[in-house]
């Protein structure tokens, strides 16, 4: 159940910045307090949550700044909010967008304008004149808000929130800019008409399809990440990762990755095709109860470990096709070779793809040709400062 508070028996909601340590650890606490009675609530591991927030170890502080808030009534903390400004993504887009992120509060429409406010006046302070999220910190990581589809847990790496949410922004003043579609491609199977279109592309352009190569863990992720830049250049709110941002993502990616359900498509040994798609470890994840240990014994490490190895359900997290080729078979080739790694490794408990962009016809249009159905809807919002 939501938390709620009466502004009748409340005091006034005071926002103000995040110092110190005891700052630090109220402002990762929050959504466990606020949400973890919620079934469908994934806690995440508290560790990951420090790394995020840590000016040292997250990439991101190299080139971009952000600003913690939290908002309390009566002395005790009911939301939180990251103000963010990402130079790389204005430079790119030939923006000045600000940003704001890690968005987590009760249903207290008040606190949340507290919240809002205090994002926009620092972003203004940056002289920057939009202010669109949730993004924590950019739109390479965890971004939306879920706004249709919350009727299960969210899938690896994707954010989750309760059914309040989207009226609580909307009632701050601010409006959708994107939805982010995920889809529901559950019990399918590559059809013969997709078969026969991957054999004459394989064929017509002498196209291999492979899976990674763990000996060669680096040197495939990084073919990925080129055809990852190729493909998605242009699209709405894309910013390549640095070096660095990467080499981070690499280094998590390897607790998480199953190398058979990494596929690259090569001409003459060149990345032209890729998909990445991964074990749904937030079946694990939510058996730590977000610690990997308690009272200085490894329990939560213990049950993840367990958990991990009954995890069925995948998710595409990224596709592309780099533009000389698309619309020649190749996609085929990728997807068909996809379900059959999928069906190999056992996950038969049911896959998501996406996000996509809402109005990326042709991808959209490609899912729902192979049968897939949108299941869940991730919104930005934004407003003008």
């Amino acid at each position: 159940m939501p938390v709620t508070f009466s502004p009748q028996r409340s005091a006034e909601p005071v926002r103000g910045p995040v110092r110190g340590r005891r700052g630090l650890a109220e402002f990762i606490e929050l959504p466990y307090r606020l949400h973890g009675g919620d079934p469908h609530f994934v806690p995440p591991l508290r560790g990951d949550c420090r790394r995020l927030l840590d000016r040292r170890r997250n990439p991101f502080f190299r080139y971009g700044e952000a600003e913690l808030f939290t908002v309390r009534r009566g002395g005790r903390v009911t939301g939180r909010i990251a103000a963010v400004h990402n130079p790389r993504h204005n430079a790119v887009h030939g923006t000045h967008d600000g940003f704001f992120g890690q968005f987590t509060c009760a249903d207290d429409p008040r606190a949340a304008r507290e919240l809002l406010e205090a994002a926009a006046e620092w972003l203004r302070g940056r002289g920057l004149n939009t202010m669109l999220g949730p993004v924590d910190f950019t739109m390479n990581d965890e971004c939306g808000v879920l706004v249709d589809g919350f009727d299960a847990p969210p899938s690896v790496m994707m954010p989750y929130n309760p059914a309040y949410y989207p009226e609580l922004l909307e009632s701050c003043g601010l409006a959708k800019v994107k939805d982010l579609w995920a889809w529901d491609g559950a019990g399918r199977e590559p059809h013969e008409r997709l078969l026969r279109i991957a054999r004459r592309a394989e064929q017509r352009h002498r196209l291999t399809v492979r899976s990674l190569d763990p000996a060669r863990f680096d040197a495939d992720l990084d073919g990925v990440k080129r055809v990852f830049d190729s493909a998605w250049q242009g699209n709405w709110g894309f910013t390549p990762m640095t070096d660095e941002e990467f080499a981070a993502a690499k280094q998590r990616l390897r607790d998480v990755v199953d190398p058979r359900l990494v596929l690259l498509a090569e001409v003459a040994g060149e990345p032209v095709a890729v998909a990445l798609v991964l074990p749904d470890f937030n079946q694990a994840v939510a058996a730590a109860r977000g610690r990997l240990s308690r009272f200085g014994l490894p329990i939560g490490r213990v049950r993840l470990t367990l958990a991990a190895r009954r995890i069925d359900r995948v998710r595409g997290v990224l596709f592309g096709v780099v533009p000389a080729l698309r619309r020649h078979g190749v996609e085929a080739a990728v997807i068909a070779r996809a379900y059959e790694a999928i069906a190999a490794g056992g996950y038969h408990g049911g896959m998501e793809l996406g996000w996509t962009l809402e109005d990326n016809q042709a991808i959209n249009r490609y899912l729902t040709l192979l049968g897939c159905t949108r299941s869940k809807v991730y919104r930005i919002y934004g407003r003008e400062l």
